[in-house]
């Protein structure tokens, strides 16, 4: 049957999308998707319109999904083509609108050929094949997927799109069993710098508070999000969730949100949002009413390991970028995005240069791999799981 291509995600059913999503990725749910668009955050007034695609079997039951976007801006991906749209633009060619697989605003790996038998490879490249003949019918530049599941990549290569690869700095608990057995793993010199940073924080009369999404009223989540706004503002930006979208997440995923405050003399002077999983921990917002020395790496890095390591958590994503993400027990891993674009000369020559930036980053990640703050001999190595495209089964196994 063909694909339904529907204008919003509210069009299926929460528990049909959530059966084929999981729920290893909070911000994959329906409820998240929704809230994005219910709030205005995402919609075709913001440049996301809706074009989420479900394939069902003759009984009518979604077997395979996929979020998708057509866009008119780059803003919110992550993955910079920023450069692609500039050189469109130099020979008079329009390279929005353009298809974007994604979750909006939020560069964290995951799935997005979302499948009811994950080796379904039929459905996969139904879903692949569809949204390129959308693309085409929209007369649409391009179709990326960002930030996939590493197990994607296979089929998405052999369906005829471009890999690229960059790379976050991801932490992995060990088992630690409190902070301090975490630090004992790094050279004493990065021992040192670190609780250095948590010591200029107590210094400074700074105290924290975790919360829940069912333990967040509306009035925090208004200073919480003023905090995160101003600060996007300093940076030269906008803040892309609307107030609505934090007020109606915590209550659809309470036990998925985490607000970590930061307070002196019983105000908060920061905050810092995270999605939480069974397993991981994902690190996105961050707001601030000033500059304080070393709150960033408190709120932002060490509460968050804090908290991995007090509930078992076993993966911390903490956003995009950041070197210095490095020192604090952070480690190159790599990412994964999937293009294809409709102008052959274009394609050919992107195709070019991602050859060369994947050069670039492999060199950068060893380069970065070897700043690592553990000890030799802590037996803790680079999560890179491959330095090169992944070598994996069309299956997806």
């Amino acid at each position: 049957m063909p694909a339904d291509i529907l204008a919003s995600i509210n069009e299926i059913p929460a528990h049909e999308w959530n059966a084929l999503a999981g729920n290893r990725w909070p911000f994959l749910r329906h409820e998240f998707l929704a809230t994005a668009e219910s709030s205005g955050s995402v919609s075709p007034l913001t440049g996301w319109q809706p074009r989420h695609l479900v394939i069902r079997d003759r009984y009518g039951k979604a077997r395979a999904a996929m979020p998708l976007y057509e866009k008119t801006h780059s803003w919110g991906e992550f993955v910079f083509d920023w450069a692609w749209a500039q050189a469109y633009h130099r020979v008079g060619i329009d390279y929005y609108p353009k298809l974007v697989s994604a979750v909006p605003f939020t560069p964290a790996p995951c799935r997005k050929l979302l499948l009811a038998d994950i080796d379904d490879t039929e459905s996969a490249r139904e879903l692949v094949d569809t949204a390129l003949q959308l693309a085409a019918d929209r007369h649409c530049s391009s179709l990326h997927l960002q930030f996939i599941d590493p197990l994607e990549a296979d089929i998405l290569a052999s369906s005829g799109l471009m890999l690229r690869k960059d790379c976050q700095f991801h932490w992995h608990n060990r088992g630690y069993r409190s902070f301090d057995e975490f630090l004992a793993s790094f050279s004493s010199a990065k021992r040192r710098k670190a609780r250095q940073d948590r010591r200029y924080v107590v210094e400074q009369g700074i105290s924290f508070r975790r919360l829940d999404g069912s333990q967040v009223d509306a009035a925090t989540w208004a200073s919480v999000h003023e905090l995160i706004s101003s600060t996007f503002r300093r940076h030269g930006s906008m803040p892309y969730f609307k107030l609505a979208f934090f007020v109606e997440l915590s209550r659809q995923l309470p036990q998925q949100i985490l607000l970590i405050l930061a307070e002196r003399e019983r105000k908060i002077i920061a905050a810092a949002v995270f999605y939480v999983s069974e397993t991981s921990l994902y690190g996105r917002y961050w707001g601030a009413d000033a500059d304080y020395n070393a709150l960033h790496f408190e709120t932002c890095y060490y509460q968050g390991i804090d908290y991995c390591i007090e509930h078992g958590k076993q993966h911390f994503e903490p956003g995009t970028q950041g070197e210095h993400k490095i020192s604090r027990g952070f480690l190159p891993v790599t990412t994964w995005s999937a293009h294809w674009l409709a102008h052959k000369e274009f394609a050919e020559a992107i195709s070019l240069y991602l050859d060369d930036e994947q050069r670039h980053i492999e060199r950068y990640m060893a380069l970065v791999d070897d700043h690592s703050p553990y000890r030799d001999d802590s037996n803790v190595g680079s999560q890179n799981q491959s330095h090169n495209r992944p070598l994996l089964e069309s299956g997806g196994k």
